[in-house]
């Protein structure tokens, strides 16, 4: 379970709220940081890390603007990211914040010989399938020239709200892990462990060294969001350990304040809570699960259950269509199920709930007879 000897590809997502200090970047950790991964990587391991702290390093410079509360405010208290509200001015602080955050990393690693590489990501890039090639073969590029790439979603250009296109760093480090095939992410926060209940509202909570499926019980024990600082919170890492449970790697949610704590967990000490994968898909069924659904297709019960034993899907089947999308785009088939359509939503609309047969009558002779084929229809199985 904590036999961590052949993990050779590691991701480490690093939260706000360790890694600043006072409004700006806590030097002396990066340091720490710097040197718990050069450790693995003369091991031979491969290692991404996936930063947060752009925004608060940001607004540590602009102390004083209008809108923007004086540093100085502790992490966990209000202040900070919390205070800029406004759209706009948390992507400033975004784009004054990244090559800050960008140059200590830079200086710590230097210090051991290892070069960084700077990755900034929107979702767009990973939902659309040639982008999100591009990017992994970028990665594995790096990675083979023995680079550390840094990962952070692109704030200061995101058409969505900061924090609204992967959700928070949780999830996109769990994206990235699935997509570059790791063996295991680390996730260093303040957050030690997941507990029973909430440890902050009750003294008798206990920690949970092991989570082998995301039940009920435990989405309950995860609370509230996190710290005014990041977006992220217990939720937001359940999120992510359902995105590694799919695609086959371990998660360690650990304190990542604890001396030399990325050795101590590859050495198998039981830190923090280590979430264990349900099954392992292939790269391009977990990218389908993990993109963004531009539609829905309605479909009944016979045709879900087709699906789910490993069958087209056939426009006999269809019930109705939500949104507008084109043939090739990744949309839900009801709640269960993702896939990636042959057919546009206009053509679904003309065909549906009719047989096969009558598609390229229909539609003309190139067109497929069915709306998806199995190898691109994945069961959302949590």
């Amino acid at each position: 379970m904590r036999d961590f000897s052949k993990a050779k590809r590691i991701v480490v997502k690093i939260g706000t709220n360790i890694l600043t200090k006072n409004g700006g970047v806590d030097a002396a950790y990066v340091r720490r940081i710097a040197r718990q991964i050069n450790s693995l990587l003369k091991t031979g391991r491969q290692v991404v890390i996936i930063s947060s702290g752009a925004i608060g390093m940001g607004r540590g410079q602009l102390s004083g603007y209008q809108g923007i509360r004086p540093s100085g405010t502790r992490e966990g208290q209000s202040g900070l990211v919390g205070r800029v509200k406004d759209i706009k001015m948390r992507q400033a602080c975004a784009a004054i914040g990244q090559p800050l955050l960008m140059a200590e990393y830079r200086k710590s690693f230097a210090r051991y010989g290892v070069t960084v590489a700077q990755v900034l990501l929107t979702a767009e890039v990973l939902n659309n399938r040639r982008t999100y090639l591009n990017l992994r073969n970028s990665i594995e590029t790096l990675l083979k020239l023995s680079v550390v790439p840094i990962l952070n979603e692109n704030d200061s250009v995101s058409t969505d709200e900061i924090g609204s296109a992967f959700g928070d760093n949780d999830r996109l480090s769990a994206l990235v892990a699935s997509k570059i095939d790791a063996d295991l992410l680390i996730m260093l926060s303040d957050i030690d462990a997941l507990y029973d209940k909430n440890p902050r509202k009750f003294a008798d909570a206990r920690p949970i060294h092991a989570v082998f499926e995301i039940t009920a019980d435990i989405i309950r024990s995860a609370g509230d969001r996190g710290s005014k600082h990041g977006t992220g919170g217990m939720k937001t890492k359940i999120e992510a350990a359902k995105i590694a449970s799919n695609a086959g790697y371990r998660i360690v949610l650990a304190d990542g304040r604890l001396k030399n704590v990325i050795g101590r967990i590859i050495a198998g000490e039981e830190i923090g809570t280590v979430f264990m994968p349900k099954r392992k898909l292939s790269n391009r069924s977990r990218w389908i699960l993990n993109s963004n659904p531009a539609g829905t297709i309605f479909i009944d019960e016979g045709a879900m259950r087709a699906v789910k034993n490993h069958k087209s899907l056939l426009p006999s089947g269809v019930i109705s269509i939500k949104g507008t999308f084109e043939a090739g785009a990744v949309v839900m088939l009801n709640d269960n199920a993702k896939a990636v359509t042959s057919l546009s939503s206009s053509q679904l609309k003309v065909l549906a709930g009719k047989h096969s047969r009558e598609i390229k009558k229909l539609l003309g002779p190139t067109h497929r007879d069915v709306v998806a084929i199995p190898e691109d229809i994945v069961i959302i199985d949590y």
